[in-house]
């Protein structure tokens, strides 16, 4: 079969600003292993431009493709887009299957099944092994409903199959990457960059969390492979930096450790960048230098919020005090730290927010970002808020860098201003400017291309609050927006749950 994938063009402040781009690693993943079995496969990157609508039709015409596969790892915001490219698609090319994969959709399929009836068949959870079997069966005319983990409609109800297995072994699937150009790919100030994936899965239960019911469970690459894969992409392709997708790539310090060994063994070039919890940090005080000697650059940690109270009610496990320590630690190993800070979990006041500076003061992170909190219908914060007011009814502004609840003490000019106060007072301070001379040349130019990057997020960000944002000042609650709770079919709870006999497992209709 002739398959294209499409990464459509993305709505979000970070897509828009910096003016790089990295692969859309969760297209490549799929793509190959639909090269192995024998498909020609091609990828479209629309983010590039970004590419009109009307262009992704003309250059899908162009190709004839037998099957168009859709998906972006922005999947909440994205879907707007995606379902409009789907719908002109179908138009001038009744014929072409349609299959659209990622988050969103996985749990959203019945809602999208009923009004994009254009689209074929949606792949529910993770989508190496059933993109191939809904190919396979699409080429032969095959029906899908004995492929485990698709949705699609059944004489016109939507349907879905039971989820699908997870992958057990990562390294069964290889990544497509000679669907992409190298050349055209930067991060880190126009430095060739990838995003890979040593892991899968985060054994934490944060209740706000959109991303781990959907990997469910933690499994991770073998260390040595993942190393000398790394190592390919830089001497064979020219790649510097390293974006880790993982939620958590550190969760097992063993399998970690091995992993920063065998590519300190590779001897290559690369700059390392993700994310991990600060609890990881701390455990591995005694192993930091190597993460350093591996090329770790900067690790980004979800700290969240500085009330005790507030993290034990959004399960974040983590503690202000090694949240502080984690910081230091890797300071102390010139790594930076980036804090990412969610406001919006509680009805906030002018008090939270001057205590939440005041405690990021003391933490000094080395870069800041802070985020609005975005309920997902599949999380158990979603059935904490769901008679909240949505004041953002656009779904391609849930991108987490746009207010879309409502918050009663506060109109929301006034927490835009707190937001933008408290970054400007974390990055402007002596202390954080004085970091602009690191006496480490790369962390010196990564921390300069941060602030570029920084300034242009802000001007974007407040312009388009004053010129673009339409704010609803009387929206519905978040039930009445998406529905009712959906967290009796989010994964990862439910296993923990059926471990613990805590609830029953919900069916899926």
């Amino acid at each position: 079969m002739r398959i294209q994938l499409i990464n459509p063009p993305h709505t979000a402040i970070g897509s828009r600003v910096p003016r790089e781009h990295l692969p859309p690693l969760g297209l490549l993943a799929i793509g190959g292993p639909l090269l192995d079995d024998g498909h020609e496969v091609r990828l479209l990157d629309a983010e590039f431009g970004p590419l009109p609508i009307a262009e992704i039709v003309r250059q899908t015409l162009d190709f004839g493709p037998d099957a168009v596969l859709l998906g972006h790892s922005g999947s909440t915001s994205a879907h707007t887009t995606i379902a409009q490219i789907t719908r002109e698609l179908k138009a001038v090319m009744p014929h072409v299957k349609i299959v659209y994969g990622g988050v969103f959709p996985t749990y959203h399929w019945r809602d999208i099944l009923a009004s994009e009836p254009q689209i074929d068949a949606i792949v529910r959870g993770e989508g190496e092994e059933t993109a191939r079997r809904v190919m396979a069966a699409l080429e032969t005319g095959e029906s899908l409903d004995a492929i485990a983990g698709v949705a699609f409609l059944k004489e016109n109800v939507p349907f879905a199959t039971p989820p699908a297995p997870t992958i057990r072994c990562l390294d069964d699937y290889r990544v497509g990457w000679e669907l992409i150009d190298f050349a055209r790919y930067s991060y880190w100030g126009d430095r060739r960059a990838v995003v890979v994936q040593f892991s899968r899965g985060c054994p934490h239960l944060c209740n706000y969390c959109g991303q781990r019911g959907f990997w469910t469970q933690w499994r991770h690459r073998d260390p040595v492979k993942f190393a000398a894969e790394l190592a390919s992409l830089a001497r064979e392709h020219g790649v510097e930096v390293v974006n880790f997708a993982d939620e958590n790539p550190s969760s097992n310090k063993r399998v970690w450790r091995e992993f920063l060994e065998a590519l300190i063994a590779e001897n290559v070039n690369l700059t390392i960048v993700g994310s991990t919890r600060a609890d990881d940090i701390v455990r591995d005080a005694d192993i930091l230098h190597l993460y350093k000697k591996a090329g770790v650059a900067r690790w980004l940690m979800g700290m969240e919020s500085y009330d005790e109270a507030t993290l034990l009610k959004i399960r974040k496990g983590g503690t202000p005090l090694k949240d502080r320590e984690a910081i230091r630690l890797l300071r102390a190993h010139d790594i930076l730290s980036m804090a990412t800070w969610v406001v919006g979990f509680e009805e906030e006041t002018d008090r939270d927010y001057w205590h939440g500076l005041k405690q990021l003061l003391h933490y000094d992170p080395d870069q800041i970002q802070v985020m609005y909190v975005t309920p997902h219908r599949w999380t158990p914060f979603f059935r904490e808020a769901k008679d909240r007011q949505v004041i953002q009814l656009d779904q391609r502004k849930w991108d987490y860098k746009h207010q879309v609840l409502s918050t009663r003490h506060m109109a929301p000019w006034r927490v835009l201003l707190w937001v933008k106060f408290i970054e400007c007072v974390i990055q402007l301070r002596p202390k954080s400017l004085a970091r602009l001379f690191h006496h480490d040349r790369p962390i010196r130019a990564c921390i300069r291309w941060y602030y570029r990057v920084a300034l242009g997020v802000l001007k974007f960000e407040i312009g388009n609050f004053l010129r673009r944002d339409k704010h609803t000042p009387n929206g519905p609650t978040l039930a009445e927006f998406w529905g009712e709770p959906q967290d009796a079919e989010e994964n990862a709870l439910r296993l923990v749950s059926k471990r613990r006999g805590e609830i029953p497992l919900a069916p899926v209709r």
